[in-house]
């Protein structure tokens, strides 16, 4: 039976991913013994309008919903031991002349000037790219060339970003978000799961939000918060790209830790030292190409634990700022 001939009051039980997406367009429900395709074809166009859907691509988006869901429930885990990145060239046309590894719990930092093609690294690995974005970077996933039906399969994507600008446009509260992504993930306690995923949002952001909040009202530190506190424990993805994350008012030594202790592979384009020193290596871009490769060594190690002491410090005034205390006393900074 296709899904048009379903009777709409069997969709909770068949299909609850599709049947959870109409309730956030708030589209009315159907008529007592329609099917999908009668109650589409009853829907009145200020709804789907209201809704931003046109009535010919509903039912396609929910057959994917559906089709999606299949997949996932059907595909075994696969695991992504090590990406490797062929370089490509610069701005100049100037080779790259690099091949690197980043392999399952290692951090990565890419660093370097504003506009220096930062992002557009990110770009390259999250497109998985195979000589085919300007850079002419390819990407190898446990050392082989990717299958087509794996770089664009939306239902079984190898890399989530986390990009700099992060907003939702559905109205859910944050509890009815993870569950329905837990049930997309077939988890057996999506309820169980919601709640654990925001506590972990709520320990990584100075701004604790309740479970009812709605997602559309979240900050933007909420929100990247909420993000990877998902990635790190629902999301399938074993690769995971953060674009700047320090500007987000998140604890970002907590949530590296989480994202690491979940194996994935984890780049970060930063400008902050506490970030940047806590990856294994540091790509430095220049001219939209990778310059150099440092590992993280011994002595910045110890600077950064000087560096998390003064930003323990920082924290703390920021946190009695908050509160509405003054900052009047002579401050020291520990060594």
């Amino acid at each position: 039976m296709s899904l048009a001939e379903l009777p709409f009051a069997l969709l909770p039980e068949r299909h609850p991913v599709a049947a959870e997406f109409i309730v956030a367009l708030a589209l009315p429900p159907a008529a007592p013994g329609a099917s999908v395709g009668q109650w589409l074809a009853g829907l009145p166009d200020e709804a789907l309008f209201d809704a931003g859907m046109q009535r010919e691509q509903l039912l396609d988006h929910l057959e994917r919903l559906v089709a999606e869901v299949r997949a996932l429930a059907e595909a075994t885990d696969e695991r992504i031991d090590s990406l490797t990145l062929l370089g490509g060239r610069d701005k100049q046309g100037h080779a790259e002349n690099r091949e690197l590894v980043f392999h399952a719990g290692e951090i990565v930092c890419i660093v370097g000037p504003t506009g220096s093609g930062k992002s557009r690294l990110l770009a390259d690995i999250e497109c998985l790219a195979q000589g085919d974005t300007p850079t002419g970077r390819r990407v190898l996933v446990n050392g082989a060339e990717p299958p087509a039906e794996r770089r664009y399969a939306p239902d079984r994507k190898l890399v989530a970003q986390l990009s700099q600008n992060m907003n939702f446009v559905v109205d859910l509260s944050v509890r009815e978000l993870i569950e329905m992504h837990a049930r997309c993930r077939m988890v057996a306690d999506p309820e169980g799961m919601a709640l654990t995923v925001i506590a972990c949002a709520n320990a990584l952001t100075g701004e604790k939000f309740a479970a009812d909040t709605s997602v559309t009202q979240l900050s933007g530190g909420q929100t990247r918060a909420l993000m990877i506190a998902d990635a790190a424990l629902l999301s399938a993805s074993p690769v995971v790209l953060i674009d700047e994350i320090e500007n987000a008012g998140v604890d970002r030594k907590r949530a590296l830790d989480l994202l690491v202790g979940g194996a994935k592979i984890v780049l970060i384009s930063t400008h902050d030292p506490l970030l940047a020193l806590r990856g294994a290596r540091r790509l430095v871009i220049r001219n939209g190409g990778i310059a150099e490769v440092l590992d993280t060594s011994a002595a910045e190690r110890r600077n950064l634990e000087r560096i998390e002491r003064l930003d323990a410090t920082l924290m703390g005034i920021r946190e009695r700022l908050r509160a509405g205390l003054r900052i009047e006393e002579t401050l020291t900074w520990a060594e």
